[in-house]
């Protein structure tokens, strides 16, 4: 039997967990696997990024899963500072550039796997390309921070947004000892949260120091004669000094090789995928990662969704459907935890703004308790909002924001979602209880029972 080759564009967490998992599968004399990796680093936790800049991790090294040469004895072809320019569909093959001595070629390619990943978002503003700005998605993107921060004189720093990035990064800036001013569009930071709950981050954010400035629509970054950042401007005229700037606005799926190919595309800009996460019309072509738009188990719609957690899963599923095997990824409920300082934020499920939009008549509960029992020494609060559909009861998202021990509540909420449960059901389950690590009726359970009367009272 002639050896297929597989084709793996994106060398991080789906990317090469795919060709992890096929050569699992199927050994060299079967399967011959190459993957290209603009970058110089593979499978690292980009997440783990701002704990580095902040100096809770000590090396960059530590966030570093496995390494190229690791990959490569496992007999995976991998090609580090090489990217692929060019897809060719109808000819099953891809065009590369070496990046660092600037020759191209092609490589045909029997089964293709798409892991481009995701970009930070860039606005276009004057000043943009200044030195001092920085986005943050890769290793070699915070590698750059890191030596901006240790060679900056200045301690003032501005970020821009104030999404998980932007939260996270402020808080890093602020472990480095520089004063953070923190603009955003928004009512309130955590544009993933409701409002209400993100007044709690808000708070909490100016209690560390952090200047956060709502409403904020920046116009312009100012540079010095040598072309450096020196200040941030607002179309209010406002102007913050900062020695250095972080773009903190999110992040877009890297689909720019999958739009001249004509793959489809989803209302994100992510590609689409089967359940199998084949490519919709491409037998022999996968996609996962922050690259994809996946179903949301809740409204029942694509969203892109750029998570480690899921683009390993996507990276299993990918490889075991290249490596002659089946897997399926079902969809997500849209989970996710953070932390500013000692205060943790979690959400899952759908907010207000994405039940409306999905159509959805619901109710809301919210509620105040502590993460343990309140007699307990360290006791701290937490707040709980939970939503329900108005009819059925059946739960639709639930947001957290509290001391420690609060954010992984959020899972118990995330297991309900996937299974369609009520509040009612949510009530009813069997959670473990003692003092140092709940009160008697756990925050999850309180919230439920108060949407569950909310439910009622509202009736048809």
């Amino acid at each position: 039997m002639a050896t297929e080759r597989l084709v793996v564009v994106g060398g991080d967490a789906a990317g090469m967990s795919a060709a992890s998992q096929a050569r699992r599968l199927q050994g060299p004399q079967e399967l011959e696997i190459v993957a290209f990796e603009r970058g110089r680093f593979t499978s690292y936790s980009a997440c783990g990024i701002p704990y580095w800049v902040g100096g809770l991790v000590a090396e960059r090294d530590d966030l570093i899963a496995r390494t190229p040469e690791e990959h490569r004895a496992r007999d995976i072809d991998l090609r580090t500072r090489t990217e692929v320019v060019e897809l060719d569909l109808p000819g099953s093959r891809v065009r590369a550039r070496d990046l660092d001595g600037g020759s191209e070629y092609w490589t045909h390619y029997d089964k293709l796997v798409l892991a481009t990943g995701a970009r930070p978002v860039r606005p276009r503003l004057p000043g943009i390309g200044a030195h001092g700005v920085h986005g943050i998605q890769t290793l070699d993107d915070g590698r750059r921070l890191v030596d901006a921060l240790e060679r900056t004189r200045g301690r003032r720093a501005v970020v821009v947004g104030a999404g998980y990035i932007g939260v996270e990064m402020a808080e890093a800036l602020v472990l480095r000892g520089y004063e953070v001013t923190v603009l955003h569009r928004g009512e309130q930071p955590m544009a993933t949260l409701d409002p209400d709950m993100g007044g709690l981050v808000h708070t909490a954010m100016n209690r560390m120091g952090i200047v956060t400035v709502a409403g904020a629509e920046v116009t312009e970054i100012l540079a010095d004669e040598e072309g450096r950042a020196r200040a941030v401007t607002t179309s209010a005229g406002e102007e913050y000094p900062a020695d250095v700037v972080v773009l903190g606005i999110g992040v877009e799926p890297r689909t720019a090789l999958a739009r001249a190919a004509g793959l489809p595309l989803g209302p994100s800009g992510g590609i689409l995928t089967d359940l199998s996460m084949r490519v919709r019309g491409h037998e022999n072509v996968w996609a996962g990662g922050d690259c994809v738009e996946v179903l949301d188990l809740v409204a029942g719609r694509t969203r892109h969704i750029p998570l480690g957690t899921h683009a390993n899963k996507h990276g299993q599923v990918i490889g075991s459907g290249a490596g002659g095997g089946y897997a399926t990824f079902p969809g997500v409920v849209g989970t996710a935890v953070s932390k500013v300082c000692d205060l943790e934020i979690a959400r899952t499920g759908l907010r207000e703004r994405d039940a409306l939009e999905a159509g959805l008549r619901f109710v809301t509960a919210t509620i105040t308790s502590t993460n343990t029992a309140g007699y307990y020494p360290g006791a701290t609060e937490m707040t709980v909002k939970m939503l329900a559909e108005r009819r059925t009861g059946r739960l639709l998202g639930v947001q957290i924001v509290g001391g420690a021990g609060s954010a992984k509540r959020v899972d118990i909420a995330a297991v309900a979602l996937t299974a369609g449960m009520t509040v009612e059901q949510v009530v009813s389950l069997d959670l473990g209880y003692a003092p140092p690590f709940s009160p008697v009726w756990d925050p999850v359970l309180v919230a439920a029972r108060k949407a569950v009367s909310a439910v009622r009272a509202a009736g048809v």
